[in-house]
């Protein structure tokens, strides 16, 4: 699908190129509707592009007459970290004059370019998943700027990587790239497998384009299936946690890519699972969750990390006062668990076994 920063990106490109053109013609070369093109316009007017309208029955939208950007010589690898930086950097604080600033930056930039690199640079802004404040410009530019227009055009493409010391080949089937803490991830089905698999750019020795095209499949969230894989890259430590909640309370309480939540055999349960190279930081998640969502969380695996969570739950008790309930005990009815405190119960869910598990 593209994207309607592109796509505005493009409209400046043919406004540039000078005379009149009509809501019509627009509309066709952007393959949008006119009403979408009046709204591409009205987003230029807004970066302050002098954008003109001129009226009568050969009339349309043009720019100001003398409105044209100096030459502007960049590489590649320039272009591509300056329009990056720009487009993707981290979200405008402050004034709302900022953002705008930022745009109208990128939309002059993007004009000046070459022809056939401001072609590649489109192909990327129409395929790649960018994530604010977590995109870099990659030292990996040309194989980025590969990678999108194969994706762009369906185009398979011969991938060749180094893995434990040993050179590896695989045709992919490229569905998109996605920008993740820094990193660069392409995403796309093994030609051979028809599996999904997911490279990191700055891991990836050399990119060739293939022959043929393909289609790939609708409404893919590619960025999902990247975190996905992220989260089930494999460390030293396999983590298996069950938690009484959804799914989605679950997720939203973990940071994208660190684990893998899916549904429980139990109704009501949630197993969550991650790969960690050091679980020293683990028993802090499995406190957080328990007491978040105020709910259950059974260490499944490993036996290690069981030992870790009581540990840490039981330096807290210790360490935690004992509080009454609000309105005090009563001799009469002194209510459930009247000793402990909320957090005391929050840190005895979290060390919880499972049942039947005496270890």
């Amino acid at each position: 699908m593209v994207r309607p920063t592109a796509r505005v990106l493009a409209l400046l490109e043919i406004l540039q190129s000078g005379g009149v053109w009509t809501t019509a013609d627009l509309a066709g070369r952007l393959d949008v509707d006119t009403r979408t093109v009046r709204r591409y316009v009205a987003h230029l007017l807004e970066l302050d592009v002098p954008v003109e309208s001129v009226r009568g029955t050969y009339g349309g939208y043009r720019l100001m007459p003398g409105y044209r950007m100096p030459p502007l010589m960049l590489t590649g690898d320039e272009a591509l970290a300056v329009l990056l930086g720009l487009l993707a950097g981290p979200e405008p604080t402050g004034s709302p004059t900022t953002g705008l600033a930022t745009r109208t930056a990128a939309a002059k930039v993007r004009r000046v370019l070459p022809r056939h690199l401001a072609a590649r640079v489109d192909a990327l802004l129409e395929v790649a998943d960018l994530s604010p404040g977590q995109t870099a410009p990659p030292d990996e530019a040309q194989l980025l700027l590969l990678a999108a227009e194969a994706t762009r055009d369906r185009r398979p493409l011969r991938v060749e990587h180094t893995r434990e010391g040993h050179v590896r080949q695989r045709t992919l089937q490229p569905y998109g790239l996605v920008a993740h803490r820094g990193r660069w991830y392409l995403c796309g089905a093994d030609s051979r497998s028809g599996e999904v698999r997911t490279f990191r750019l700055d891991r990836v020795d050399r990119l060739q384009l293939g022959d043929g095209t393909f289609d790939a499949p609708e409404h893919l969230d590619v960025r999902a299936l990247v975190l996905a894989s992220i989260a089930a890259t494999p460390w030293r430590h396999q983590v298996t946690l069950r938690v009484h909640a959804t799914t989605d309370d679950v997720r939203a309480r973990l940071p994208p890519g660190l684990a893998v939540v899916d549904q429980a055999e139990e109704i009501g349960w949630v197993r969550v699972r991650m790969q960690v190279e050091n679980l020293s930081w683990v028993p802090g998640v499995v406190v957080s969750l328990a007491a978040d969502l105020d709910t259950d969380v059974a260490v499944e695996e490993p036996a290690e990390l069981r030992a870790r969570v009581r540990a840490l739950a039981r330096r807290l008790l210790d360490e935690a006062p004992t509080v009454d309930p609000p309105g005090g005990t009563s001799p009469e009815d002194p209510g459930p668990d009247r000793s402990v405190s909320h957090d005391d119960r929050l840190l005895r869910r979290a060390r919880a076994p499972l049942p039947g598990d005496d270890s």
